[in-house]
């Protein structure tokens, strides 16, 4: 087989991602087909109405207090403070009140960037959006930008996804034809240009200040914080950063009223959520529900655990986010305050990765481990060597040569390295960690003490290395 034939292998097909019918009041995947990306049949769904609305361009009559149509910056801002739209990349920080960190009159240069960096395991929610929705993307980032005052745009893509990239890049040029992209944009006095830029597969670029590093043309790294990006971002102007699921979700927003998009959720969670389900379950794939959707809901859409099995544990949001067990899950609903509150873990990403009954959680971590140990940048020491700590001691007790002292050790490198980094991939590797050691500390008590994997009737013993 030749290089384009293993990585056909891998390729995305649609079939099983995001083109079901088993999606919860969709929004951003509403009416996709996989065909229909360009921008004629973006219209026709009711793409850049919003655009039109803010700008004045819908026939609508001048508003009584203003005298003049369209919406102002501040009634946009507060319109998405209003929905409860929370960013989608991970933090879940309320993007209204990001929003309104920007300096407005700030006297020079100012920047939005699209962080479509999406490297997180179990994460592939943005990239469905970019190849079979772009326009949304695009659409969300012209408000936003228009909202901050900012005339220049970058969305930052995934390197590894280049076919995503190109498709985007084609979605570009049907704006700029359209007259939604470039100077005064629909002949109003706002002007806003959109460029992408693709990275290279690096997981640390997903990180706000290195993806910004990146698009300098440096090395990935991140930045001391403060100075924060609203301040001092791509080449030291003040930037606004938010993740493609965010973007997304504007024009919805701005076309149905921020009450509208609340409601759709819960109180301090709004809207609908895109989760990248994996695992298994019998039909992986993204899936648009309502925030606050009980996981048990979720989990029916994906067909249940795969063969009938039992439900052992589930990562929530992403490889980063600390595992919670079956029992716990089961009770939870899919928002960011009972998934950290009450299941003591984060939404994340929205990647859930469903492991059942014959799943061994050593080798779950192992696996993480070593994820987190390679993509490591490598600037703090306590992450440089922390993350080949953790992935060695994990191994050794993967292939039975650990000792019962790993257990404490790994507990104790692992609460060393958070907090202790420029950045939160040193959090994100010690969280799975301490996660396992909290809910599944016996398996890997049995697998040192008796070296074998206690999972499974027909568990053989463990292979040792030499």
């Amino acid at each position: 087989m030749n290089v384009e034939q293993i990585l056909s292998q891998f390729q995305a097909t649609g079939v099983e991602s995001c083109f079901h019918d088993r999606h919860i009041n969709p929004q951003i995947y509403a009416g996709l087909n996989g065909k229909n990306w360009g921008i004629q049949d973006y219209e026709a769904r009711g793409g850049y109405a919003a655009l039109r609305k803010i700008l004045g361009k819908d026939g609508a009559e001048p508003h009584a207090e203003t005298g003049v149509a369209g919406m102002t910056q501040d009634q946009v801002i507060a319109t998405v403070k209003e929905s409860g739209l929370r960013g989608r990349g991970g933090a879940g920080f309320p993007t209204g009140l990001k929003w309104s960190f920007m300096p407005r009159q700030f006297p020079g240069q100012k920047y939005l960037v699209c962080n479509s960096d999406e490297g997180e395991p179990g994460t592939c929610k943005d990239r469905d959006i970019m190849e079979y929705n772009p326009h949304t993307v695009i659409e969300g980032m012209i408000i936003a930008a228009y909202a901050m005052g900012i005339s220049v745009g970058y969305n930052y893509i995934h390197g590894e996804i280049f076919h995503t990239y190109e498709r985007f890049e084609a979605a570009l040029e049907e704006a700029r034809a359209a007259g939604y992209l470039g100077n005064n944009i629909m002949g109003s006095t706002f002007s806003f240009q959109l460029h992408a830029s693709h990275g290279f597969g690096a997981y640390i670029c997903g990180e706000e200040t290195a993806l910004l590093e990146s698009l300098e043309g440096k090395k990935g790294q991140p930045r001391f914080k403060p100075p924060f990006p609203a301040s001092f971002g791509l080449y030291g102007k003040p930037t606004t950063i938010n993740n493609t699921e965010t973007f997304a979700a504007v024009p919805w927003i701005i076309r149905n009223g921020g009450q509208a998009y609340l409601e759709c959720g819960k109180p301090n969670n709004g809207g609908t959520k895109i989760f990248s389900v994996s695992g298994d379950v019998e039909r992986p794939g993204n899936y648009e529900v309502p925030m606050g959707t009980p996981f048990a809901k979720l989990l029916e859409l994906a067909g249940g655990v795969r063969g009938g099995r039992q439900l052992k544990a589930v990562i929530p949001g992403g490889s980063s986010s600390p595992v919670v067990p079956a029992e716990l899950m089961m009770k939870l609903t899919m928002d960011y305050d009972s998934i950290a509150k009450e299941g003591g873990s984060m939404l994340g990403s929205g990647a859930v990765i469903v492991m059942d009954e014959t799943r061994c959680m050593v080798q779950a971590l192992a696996r993480l481990s070593y994820f987190y140990s390679h993509e490591s940048c490598g600037q703090c020491t306590p992450c440089r060597e922390g993350t080949g700590w953790l992935w060695r001691m994990v191994d050794r007790i993967e292939h039975g040569q650990g000792r019962v002292s790993d257990i404490d050790m790994l507990d104790s490198v692992a609460g060393n390295i958070m907090g202790r980094t420029i950045c939160a991939l040193g959090d994100a590797a010690a969280m799975p960690v301490r996660g396992m050691l909290k809910h599944f500390r016996h398996e890997f008590v049995h697998l040192i003490e008796h070296k074998t994997s206690m999972v499974g009737a027909d568990a053989t013993a463990v292979k040792t290395h030499g």
